[in-house]
C-alpha cells in the first residue's frame, strides 16, 4: 500500500497536524504509520503493546490497520479505553463488541484485555486494568476526538490532565451520550448509560506514541477549539498539544473550521 499524501501539514505548539483529502486516504496513512511502530516494537523485543479506540471515526483505520498482511497479530497485545457500567457485553453498543466485529475477528492478537462493564467489584477491575497497563506498556495509543473534544470518556467538566489515577469511574456528559446517539449506538438519550469506565488523561498520554484519528464533520468545531483556543481541561483534546510523541490525523471534513 502506498502511503496517502497529506494535502497539507502544519504544528500546533508541539503537535503535527496532518490533513487529508478524506477519511479513507486519513484511515490508510494511520493505519501504515501504526503498522511501523508495531513492527519496531516486535522487532525490538518480540511483542506489542496497543490501546485502540472505538466509535464510528475509527472504522476507516481498524478496516486499513486489520487488512495489512505484514503485522504479526500473534505478538501484539489489545487493549482498549473504555466502557458503559451495567452495558451487557453483547449489547450492540458495547465497545469490547465493537472491536471484536470490525477488528479482533479479523486479526490473531496474542491476547485482548477488554475493559469490564459489569465488574463485581468496581475499584478491583480498575485497580487490575491498571496493573495491565503498568505490565505491559504500550507502544501505542489510536485515539479520536469526540464531538466535545473528550478524548476516551473524559468529558468536560469531569476531566482532569493530572489525574492521580489510570482507570477510574467517571459521569459522562450529555454531550457524550448524545453523540452514541447520533452515532445509532442508541435510539435515545435515555437509553444512554450515565456512568463509564475509563482510561484517565495521564494513562492515555503514556503510550511511546500517540496517533490521534479525527476525520468527519461533526467533529470540526471539537477540532477548532482543540487547536486553537488554549490549552485546557475543558478541550481535553488540547492536551496532546503540550507533548512530543504525538500526531493529528485530520481530513478535509474535520479541520473545515481552521483558520
Amino acid at each position: 500500500m502506498n502511503p496517502p499524501q497529506p494535502t497539507k501539514t502544519f504544528k500546533v505548539d508541539h503537535l503535527p497536524v496532518k490533513i487529508y483529502k478524506d477519511a479513507d486516504s486519513l484511515g490508510k496513512a494511520a493505519a501504515l504509520e501504526a503498522r511501523r511502530i508495531i513492527q519496531e516494537a516486535i522487532d525490538e523485543r518480540n511483542n506489542a503493546n496497543i490501546i485502540l479506540a472505538t466509535g464510528n471515526s475509527q472504522l476507516n483505520f481498524l478496516e486499513s490497520l486489520r487488512n495489512l498482511e505484514d503485522i504479526e497479530w500473534s505478538q501484539v497485545r489489545v487493549f482498549h479505553m473504555d466502557e458503559y457500567l451495567g452495558i451487557d457485553p453483547k449489547h450492540p453498543a458495547s465497545f469490547p463488541l465493537f472491536l471484536e466485529q470490525h477488528f479482533l475477528n479479523h486479526v490473531n492478537v496474542e491476547r485482548f484485555f477488554p475493559i469490564p462493564g459489569q465488574p463485581l467489584d468496581l475499584e478491583q477491575a480498575c485497580q487490575e486494568y491498571t496493573n495491565l497497563l503498568m505490565e505491559y506498556p504500550a507502544d501505542l495509543v489510536a485515539m479520536g476526538w469526540g464531538e466535545n473534544g473528550h478524548i476516551a470518556f473524559n468529558d468536560p467538566p469531569f476531566a482532569e490532565f493530572n489525574d492521580p489515577k489510570w482507570v477510574k469511574l467517571i459521569e459522562l456528559a450529555e454531550a457524550s451520550r448524545k453523540q452514541q446517539v447520533n452515532e445509532g449506538h442508541f435510539e435515545t438519550l435515555d437509553q444512554v448509560p450515565q456512568q463509564a469506565l475509563t482510561l484517565t488523561i495521564p494513562a492515555l498520554i503514556a503510550p511511546k506514541r500517540i496517533l490521534c484519528i479525527v476525520p468527519e464533520k461533526r467533529k470540526a468545531r471539537a477540532v477548532q477549539e482543540c487547536l486553537e483556543k488554549p490549552v485546557g481541561e475543558d478541550r481535553p483534546g488540547s492536551i496532546l498539544r503540550t507533548v512530543s510523541h504525538a500526531e493529528l490525523y485530520l481530513d478535509q471534513e474535520s479541520s473545515s473550521y481552521l483558520n
